[in-house]
């Protein structure tokens, strides 16, 4: 899938993962190869969302009769996929040079190489026939983008919660204050009944309601991607059966009915980014949370949640042919295997460290974290790797989001694991994009922002209305 499209090695090598091939130094080198041939024509990328929402990337391609027009289709796929999962859509317009077009068309087909996506986008989250319209750079129809300003409400007594694939959290806030937090652990990936998810969440909420007088509101965050309060789709509630699916689509309705409160669900990482501009008091935040896989969001420039995807977790930025392989996509190099504890437990074994089978993965991901608090060599690599990684992974991601703060956190961040990870993605924007170190501020949250700083904000997106 290489052909023709130059892979460059980094100048700073993950120590555990050496054969790591940064998306975003293949994309700039192609783009500048494009560049100094003088004959480039444009590409105009158009994804189609739900009630007519249309993002456009638009870039440069070599010609159709260039003898180097073949390195234009894993530069367009690839950039067709991160797009999808960052931004949505259930109709991609491709605008340039024709057999680009019926390239993308055959991948993403039901019977193509990214039939799982051609399926994802379609009939799961947008509830249409995906599809691939082949035209002109100048036939792509016009940017139509909108945000929410939504949260940043404190008023009242709300609860806030996140449903994780190991944990979940729930908190008791009023006025801005939490009382009450908890934590218990659980394992929902491998539930197929919905009365399981439904009767973890209601006693969630029931423990948090019994800390205060009354609830006036509740708001929750969740991997997953929703749309109007419904789960679409999530890794979460993988183990569902499709039959029964839509008894997931609409739990939270269920919960909001049955409960008489406002009530806003959005992803998880979208709560991370409205936390982090919340806590900072400032816009253009990018949040990527490190957990059981990688969530991530974004508050635009003007404070709003825009109604992309930021699905980043299975968005590619590693072009090794032979890149780790995302078990539930198929595809491989994304986001997930370099992001979250699924990247530890892929890179213990180079270093060194044989993790317990009979436990759970949260169990997993403290066995190998309290090795690097004692000292192991072999997980600091670990960490040293997500830190590049993370540096590499947030300079492509610059090239698609206006950024002015990254926010990491999550459980992977957890103790002296999210400090050598701060310090390795510095280190490479430092050395190889000097121009994103001058102007992207990257850091942690507080300890007591990363404790209850997600509670928080999630509790804060319902307005209630007296």
């Amino acid at each position: 899938m290489t052909d023709g499209l130059t892979l460059v090695p980094p100048r700073l090598v993950p120590p555990l993962d050496p054969d790591f091939r940064p998306v975003v130094l293949a994309n700039r080198a192609f783009q500048k190869e494009v560049a100094e041939a003088g004959v480039g024509v444009p590409l105009v990328l158009g994804l189609e969302r739900a009630n007519g929402e249309l993002s456009r990337f638009e870039t440069q391609v070599f010609p159709s009769a260039h003898p180097r027009a073949a390195a234009n289709l894993m530069y367009v796929e690839r950039l067709v996929k991160f797009l999808l999962w960052q931004r949505g859509g259930w109709r991609v317009y491709v605008g340039g040079p024709h057999e680009i077009g019926e390239y993308i068309q055959a991948c993403y087909s039901p019977a193509g190489v990214r039939k799982f996506d051609y399926h994802f986008m379609g009939e799961d989250v947008y509830e249409q026939t995906f599809t691939v319209t082949i035209c002109a750079a100048a036939e792509v129809p016009p940017v139509n983008e909108s945000g929410r300003a939504l949260g940043r409400h404190l008023d009242g007594c709300r609860i806030g919660f996140d449903l994780g694939a190991s944990d979940r959290k729930v908190s008791a806030v009023i006025d801005g204050e939490p009382v009450y937090s908890e934590e218990v652990v659980w394992e929902p990936r491998k539930q197929t009944d919905p009365d399981y998810h439904y009767r973890e969440i209601m006693t969630a909420l029931k423990t948090a309601a019994a800390k205060m007088p009354r609830v006036d509101a509740i708001g929750g965050s969740s991997a997953g991607i929703y749309v109007n309060n419904r789960a679409m789709i999530a890794s979460l509630f993988r183990g569902i059966p499709k039959d029964r699916f839509d008894e997931i689509k609409d739990l939270f309705l269920r919960i909001r009915k049955e409960l008489g409160v406002p009530l806003e669900i959005i992803n998880d990482g979208d709560v991370t980014a409205l936390a982090g501009s919340m806590s900072l008091e400032d816009n253009g935040i990018l949040g990527i949370a490190l957990g059981s896989s990688e969530a991530a969001g974004y508050v635009d420039m003007n404070g709003h949640i825009v109604s992309w995807l930021s699905e980043l977790a299975f968005a590619p930025i590693d072009y090794r042919p032979n890149g780790p392989l995302d078990e539930w996509s198929g595809d491989i190099g994304c986001g997930s295997q370099y992001f979250s504890q699924q990247c530890v437990f892929r890179l213990a074994a180079k270093a060194g460290i044989v993790i317990p089978n009979d436990v759970t993965d949260a169990e997993k991901l403290k066995f190998v974290q309290e090795k690097l608090e004692a000292g192991h060599a072999g997980a600091l690599k670990i960490w040293q790797s997500m830190g590049y990684f993370m540096g590499y992974g947030v300079a492509h991601y610059a090239d698609f989001y206006e950024i002015k703060q990254v926010l990491i956190l999550g459980r992977c961040t957890s103790g002296r694991g999210g400090q050598l990870i701060l310090d390795g993605a510095d280190e490479v924007l430092k050395t190889e994009f000097p121009e994103l170190a001058a102007r992207i501020h990257m850091q942690l949250p507080d300890e007591k922002s990363r404790r209850v700083g997600q509670s928080i904000a999630a509790a804060s997106l319902p307005q209630i209305i007296h």
